[in-house]
């Protein structure tokens, strides 16, 4: 036994050696630890390499005893070791997949809803009404001729609606072209009826420009919904009665209008339109929407001027018809009790998502 110690006796090495594995194997608590352990019980170093290592020196009636007994030492402690090695892979997986995993019973990360801003909404609802009464949605350009904007309406010149402080104007083009931001949509009327012949039945949405200062009341960019009707025979009951039919469905069936004479240079006569308050219905003190008087301005409207008929080509002796003007965000302000136009603009999710 040149290698072990003249005083040491294989089998009882090895009988300690099988004793001390199973505390040993269990004191591991990780795989490293566990291979450093392995090292130690059967690594080249250990008792059991050494006792191999030395078999050639043993008496050769030993031999046979200590040979049998080194294979069943070996045998126990790789048994062991297997057994805690299968005990820690387990726990490590359990807890990687622990770290891993998802709760699919938890409530995901959910971002709101989005849709469309109240002025849009407006813009679709009127716009259906009008379609359903066999109307067409007309459109055109936002930069536009004054001879459209302003000429073919039957607004000269002179008119205040033309000055700077009132109209935006655009550097481009012809001096005069007079080429501006479009104060209305009536200048896509001008152009429809150039093009097409009568009868005529268009709504006409869209975005707007006037040189105003933000307040509770007036936006610089702003929209209107305008209509026009050109036909045979068209009166100014066919007028009344298409708005009525309109503030019915848009406010309500108990809804009633009423004309107040006005003026405007492409109608005639004109008259603007007040619907009865659908919120307190006769006028009730401290009324959130009509503030008690009863009534809510909505637009203006009239026959279309017959100078504006035979601009465009048709013959006013021929075909009369009836115009309408609306800015969707008074009407929403009229139907919301809204109190200021500003909330349109501000992107406020506390006014949006009410709508």
């Amino acid at each position: 036994m040149s290698n072990l110690p003249p005083d040491m006796d294989p089998i009882a090495l090895l009988e300690r050696a099988v004793a001390s594995a199973a505390g040993e194997v269990a004191a591991a608590s990780s795989i490293d630890d566990l291979e450093k352990v392995e090292s130690s019980l059967l690594g080249k170093d250990s008792p059991v390499s050494q006792i191999r290592r030395s078999m050639g020196g043993l008496d050769d009636e030993l031999k046979p005893k200590v040979g049998a007994m080194l294979n069943d030492a070996a045998s126990r402690i790789n048994e062991v070791l297997a057994t805690r090695r299968a005990e820690l892979e387990a726990g490590e997986e359990e807890l990687r997949l622990g770290e891993e995993s998802i709760d699919v019973t938890l409530e995901s990360v959910r971002f709101p809803n989005g849709a469309l801003n109240l002025v849009q909404q407006t813009i679709d609802e009127i716009v259906d009404i009008f379609v359903g009464l066999g109307y067409q949605v007309a459109d055109g350009p936002e930069a536009e001729l004054a001879w459209y904007s302003f000429d073919a309406l039957n607004t000269p010149p002179t008119h205040p609606s033309r000055w700077e402080q009132d109209t935006l104007y655009l550097d481009w083009g012809e001096p005069g072209d007079e080429v501006n931001l479009r104060p209305h949509t009536s200048s896509v009327q001008a152009r429809w009826m150039e093009t097409h012949d009568p009868p005529v039945h268009i709504v006409v949405p869209g975005r707007c420009y006037r040189k105003d200062t933000i307040d509770a009341t007036h936006l610089p960019v702003f929209y209107q919904i305008e209509g026009l009707v050109v036909d045979e025979d068209i009166q100014f009951s066919d007028l009344k009665g298409t708005l009525l039919h309109f503030a019915r469905e848009f406010f309500g069936p108990e809804s009633e209008v009423r004309l107040r004479p006005h003026f405007f240079p492409f109608t005639e006569p004109s008259a603007e339109l007040d619907v009865s308050c659908f919120n307190c219905d006769g006028g009730e003190p401290g009324c959130r929407v009509c503030r008690g008087g009863g009534w809510l301005e909505l637009l203006g409207c009239g026959m279309v001027d017959p100078f504006v008929l035979e601009t465009a080509g048709y013959d006013p002796a021929q075909v009369s018809g009836f115009a309408f003007g609306m800015g969707p965000e008074r009407v929403a302000m009229a139907r919301h009790g809204i109190d200021s136009l500003r909330h349109f603009i501000e992107n406020d999710v506390r006014f949006l998502s009410q709508f």
